[in-house]
């Protein structure tokens, strides 16, 4: 399913209402660190019981091991893709793959502005004068937006991919969203992605098999070397590190 920012909002409504901020900051302090050391699927179960239909996962379709995880655990689960007109060619057929062969519901979300009507106010290539800005209005916005009938998500953070995530709960409270964050895979090592994947058959963008571990939009990636940070063929050249979802 595709959703327009309108549409997005109109989607939200069907939601039933959900819990306070205080109440869900008040439930992950108390079961942030017992879940710390419990199993993947472990977690996505207290997620899904505790919230419900309040509780969707997102994916950059880099891979599709968590929505294949959550699909195994919780068939149906709200799939978040955010769409931001930037995208790989492989990037939009793998999360095409993901709705076709998983028992998720995919939700394709998309930016309030097309990439011309942002060039048209803001100047062409926003992402190279100001890519900060570029994130803000195609990631950042979008997603909070998107997010906003739901109580927690899902990401597919992993402590293993950047020195920046070491710090990365398993399950914790993002305070500029007002949700609570789970992060299922984040003890997980790359080898053991690897291992699921090759065990359960699992979709990978093809990408990542032509060295880009790390996939964001087309103009901002880069391949990395052999050896190299996976995420440093992200805005490779500047000092920007993260689009801001994770910050």
């Amino acid at each position: 399913m595709s959703l327009s920012t309108q549409a997005a909002r109109e989607f939200r409504g069907t939601h039933t209402a959900g819990r306070s901020s205080e109440e869900l900051r008040e439930l992950v302090s108390h079961v942030g660190a017992e879940l710390e050391l419990a199993p993947a699927e472990h977690i996505i179960e207290w997620a899904v019981a505790t919230f419900g239909e309040r509780f969707c996962l997102t994916s950059s379709m880099g891979d599709a091991v968590l929505a294949h995880l959550a699909s195994t655990v919780a068939p149906g689960i709200d799939v978040v893709f955010l769409d931001t007109g930037y995208h790989f060619a492989e990037t939009i057929g793998t999360r095409d793959a993901v709705e076709a062969t998983l028992p998720v519901n995919l939700l394709t979300i998309t930016p309030v502005q097309s990439v011309a009507e942002q060039d048209a106010e803001h100047g062409p290539d926003l992402f190279r004068t100001d890519p900060d800005r570029c994130c803000a209005l195609r990631k950042v916005k979008p997603l909070a937006d998107a997010l906003s009938g739901y109580d927690a998500w899902a990401t597919g953070l992993r402590r293993a991919e950047t020195h920046n995530r070491v710090i990365a709960p398993v399950v914790g409270w993002d305070a500029r969203k007002g949700k609570v964050k789970v992060s299922p895979l984040a003890r997980w090592s790359d080898e053991q992605v690897d291992r699921y994947v090759a065990e359960n058959g699992v979709l990978v963008n093809p990408l990542v098999y032509d060295g880009y571990p790390s996939i964001g939009c087309w103009p901002c990636t880069r391949r990395v070397a052999p050896g190299d940070d996976p995420r440093s063929g992200r805005w490779a050249g500047t000092s920007k590190t993260e689009c801001g979802i994770h910050s």
